[in-house]
């Protein structure tokens, strides 16, 4: 870097740490080469050797407008408090590479620890920051290609349990509409649906099946094409809260009497113009659990990485319940 620059080392280093002192053009010819060799500043390494901690943690989630996350955010926020830490919330948009970015700009702000909801497959690219000491918390999907704790809801457990209320009340067409199985929690849902029917004697049947459904307005659509076909579901499956809005809204707009079973509970479950099913747990505990395991990671708890499960139990929504 200084042999590009064509000044000292001693130089450099006053630059990348911006102490005064240094002459304006200096400067600019240790800036022009920090951008054409793209040096990263690693500031946690420089942290570790100070033997320092700056009391902010940082929490990587999906998406802060999704009432989950920021119920996810609120529950990190306020145990950070209690710990005289600071909090900086990012989100990924389920973009792996911008999952990837923010990790490394939270590492350069030098962050105690962090609480990622995973949005990529592969988490190698951590272990470097790691091996220096950053301490992490896998929340709502576990890592893949690094060990590290992890805090998860019981996802395949819940969809079955769910799948199994509906066999029960003599459904056997039931439509599936879920995100891309490429994403765990969906996976294991997914694979929750898929054990109860074969526990039942039910095949699976694609044709009832949508999957990729990432917001509620391709949740109504896939309602509407199974409701539209030769032999349509009589109740439904919605593997997320935004889904189950969609679908809602479809249903209600038909006067469908099909059931509806939906995972996460929301918050305004109860207000919905018609009976459902949600799949609920408790997301400040996921929350609690995650946070609570890194401040203990911070304070120098080396054990071995665990897995904590959230369970999940079967909830009556809709606003006919508020009548009766």
């Amino acid at each position: 870097m200084a042999a590009a620059a064509g000044v000292s080392p001693k130089t450099v280093s006053r630059v990348i740490n911006n102490e005064p002192g240094v002459r304006a053009e200096l400067a600019d010819q240790v800036l022009a080469a920090v951008s054409k060799l793209g040096f990263r500043r690693n500031t946690m390494a420089s942290s570790l050797r100070s033997g320092g901690q700056t009391a902010t943690i940082g929490l990587i989630i999906e998406d802060l407008a999704n009432p989950f996350y920021s119920t996810i955010a609120a529950t990190v926020a306020n145990i950070a408090r209690t710990h005289d830490t600071h909090l900086i919330t990012v989100s990924s948009e389920e973009n792996p590479e911008l999952e990837q970015r923010q990790f490394l700009q939270l590492c350069q702000r030098r962050v105690d620890g962090m609480i990622i909801v995973p949005a990529g497959s592969d988490h190698s690219y951590t272990r470097p920051e790691v091996e220096m000491g950053m301490r992490m918390v896998f929340l709502d999907r576990p890592p893949s290609g690094i060990l590290a704790d992890s805090v998860v809801i019981d996802n395949a457990a819940g969809a079955r349990a769910g799948i199994v209320d509906l066999l029960k009340d003599g459904h056997r067409r039931i439509g599936v509409v879920i995100d891309s199985p490429v994403i765990y929690t969906a996976r294991e849902r997914l694979a929750g649906v898929r054990s109860a029917l074969a526990e039942a004697g039910i095949p699976y049947d694609d044709a009832l099946v949508r999957v990729g459904v990432t917001n509620p307005d391709e949740a109504a659509h896939a309602v509407a094409t199974m409701l539209d076909g030769v032999d349509p579901p009589t109740a439904f499956f919605t593997g997320n809260n935004r889904s189950t809005i969609g679908a809602i809204q479809e249903l209600y707009r038909r006067d469908s009497d099909a059931a509806l079973l939906g995972f996460d509970d929301f918050e305004l479950a109860t207000l919905m113009p018609r009976p459902l099913t949600v799949i609920a747990y408790d997301v400040q505990e996921l929350g609690r659990a995650a946070t609570l395991r890194l401040f203990e990671r911070i304070g120098g708890d080396t054990s071995w990485p665990s897995e904590t499960v959230i369970p999940t139990h079967l909830v009556q929504r809709g606003v006919q319940l508020l009548k009766s």
